[in-house]
């Protein structure tokens, strides 16, 4: 940490003499839930990438109309259906002042791609990065495969001589528990340098002036406050503490906008809310005994019990999209005629149940986040209820995201919350190779209880190498039909983005969610 600080306070200073008397531009702003670690291998969580963003690059990345651009990497090829090569950016520096080379990206491919990162499936069709000379690299993978680019926009790269310097070369893994140096210390080329983290409390970055790209932001220092309470956060942004929160309670959407001197800013989001099931011989919440959801008519009667209308004018204030499937529109695999979710029928779930064995329900453990997505506790506590009433008897566990995604991770829940929006590749072999292949290797890493179809592994495995477009989406959509047709998963709804800020802050709002600060601007 004390490294850290110190490379904090070096870049304040050359700030200041760059800067001159400009006046320094601080953005304060919170949201929910705090980083999960500063490892970007030791987690798949979105917002926790979003965050790592700032501080690293990677080779590629997405511009303001989320299309693929250079980064660290400045052209790329493919020189055999196996082998990428990548020529990259000169005269970069690693916030530590490291030169950025050929030999910081086979090492940080090399720690990704390792058995104990967590984020090994981000790149589950790479089997070596190889250097070529110090500014190319070749990325060799299990054949040919059209998402590269998409799945690298999403691996930051790291520093090898700082890794090896703080015995952190091999990855720290939120669910297991393992940390290293660079759990709580970052060295990266991004746009902004961590100066400060401490978990719970608060995360400071100051502004890179040396790095590589020319900013489209304003930005000298960035204060990051999680608040997990929305009333507590609500305030801090009305009163003055922060400047802008993400996202914003859809509950006091309506009272920010109409203060004075605020903002609301709402779009629709890439991200879905579904249900994952337990699929292994016996659930938690009743062991010893044999699974009911192992019976497709117990997890379609699951699915019937749901009234998702009224989750989505009531718990979501008419702000979400119901949905029928596992991917959002624009994305590639989607079908409109999957987009269609299984009637509330309270009648229709007992008999189905009944058919099962099952006439007096069951026991179950539904575990939920509390500070991941919007309105998640409030969601989960609705089903719950409306689970009740069909005879089943839950046990509802809510959490805060940092113990909630370890315990999914292990598979030591039966019914779970899980938010997907399809990153870094924003295609639907994320939700084939993450969420529906059987767990083997780097497949499967998002799949904790059991799931095996050997249709969707097919699938999964021949849509990675499909290089005709409209025969990959296809076995993407037949994939997804599949998932619909045995209710493997529960889908919910597609959920807003909403964000409130101070009327003098200009950030743009994405899809993805992603709050990109390096093109904000504090007026």
């Amino acid at each position: 940490m004390a490294m850290v600080r110190m490379m904090g306070l070096a870049v304040a200073g050359l700030l200041a003499i760059a800067a001159g008397a400009a006046e320094a531009k601080t953005l304060r702003w919170s949201s929910q839930g705090d980083i999960a670690t500063m490892d970007p291998y030791a987690h798949t969580e979105s917002f926790t990438s979003n965050m790592h963003h700032h501080i690293y690059d990677p080779l590629v990345r997405r511009n303001r109309d989320l299309q693929i651009e250079p980064a660290l990497a400045t052209s790329w090829r493919i020189v055999e259906p196996n082998r990428w090569r990548f020529t990259l950016r000169q005269g970069v520096k690693f916030h530590n002042g490291n030169p950025f080379t050929a030999d910081d990206v086979v090492a940080s491919i090399t720690r990704l791609i390792h058995p104990g990162a967590r984020a090994r499936g981000n790149l589950s069709n790479v089997t070596a990065a190889e250097k070529v000379d110090d500014f190319t690299v070749d990325f060799v993978l299990t054949g040919p495969y059209p998402l590269l680019l998409n799945d690298l926009s999403g691996i930051f790269i790291m520093n090898k001589a700082w890794l090896e310097a703080n015995n952190a070369v091999i990855p720290g893994n939120t669910t297991t528990g393992v940390t290293t140096f660079a759990s709580t210390n970052a060295n990266g080329t991004g746009p902004f340098v961590l100066e400060t983290y401490q978990p719970d409390n608060r995360t400071i970055m100051n502004v890179n002036p040396n790095w590589w790209d020319k900013p489209a932001h304003n930005l000298t220092r960035i204060e990051f406050r999680p608040i997990r309470s929305d009333a507590t956060r609500v305030a801090a942004l009305l009163s003055g503490e922060i400047d802008m929160m993400a996202p914003a309670p859809l509950q006091d959407l309506v009272r920010i906008g109409a203060a004075d001197g605020f903002k609301v800013i709402e779009e629709p989001s890439l991200r879905l809310i579904f249900l994952g099931l337990n699929h292994r011989a016996e659930l938690q919440g009743d062991p010893g005994k044999p699974n009911p959801m192992k019976d497709k008519r117990v997890r379609q009667a699951l699915w019937h019990a749901v009234d998702l209308d009224t989750i989505q004018r009531r718990v979501m204030r008419g702000k979400s999209r119901t949905v029928g499937t596992m991917v959002a529109p624009p994305i590639p695999g989607y079908s409109a005629d999957l987009d269609k979710p299984l009637a509330f029928n309270v009648d229709q779930a007992k008999k189905l149940l009944a058919d099962a064995g099952y006439p007096n329900g069951f026991k179950t453990k539904l575990d939920c986040s509390n500070d991941r997505y919007i309105a998640d506790e409030q969601t989960c506590v609705a089903i719950a209820a409306m689970w009740t009433r069909a005879g089943i008897q839950v046990d509802l566990k809510t959490q805060s995201r940092t113990t909630y995604f370890p315990l999914v991770d292990k598979g030591e829940s039966d019914v779970y919350i899980l938010g997907w929006a399809t990153l870094p590749p924003m295609d639907g072999y994320s939700v084939a190779s993450a969420l529906l292949h059987s767990k083997t290797g780097s497949l499967g890493g998002n799949n904790p209880n059991g799931l095996s179809d050997s249709r969707l592994d097919d699938l999964t495995r021949r849509s990675a190498v499909e290089l005709d477009e409209p025969k990959r989406r296809a076995m993407l959509t037949e994939a997804l039909k599949i998932v619909r047709d045995e209710a493997y998963f529960i889908p919910l709804h597609q959920q807003p983005v909403a964000w409130a800020m101070k009327k003098t802050i200009e950030v743009p709002v994405f899809a993805d969610e992603y709050v990109r600060l390096w093109f904000a601007q504090v007026n």
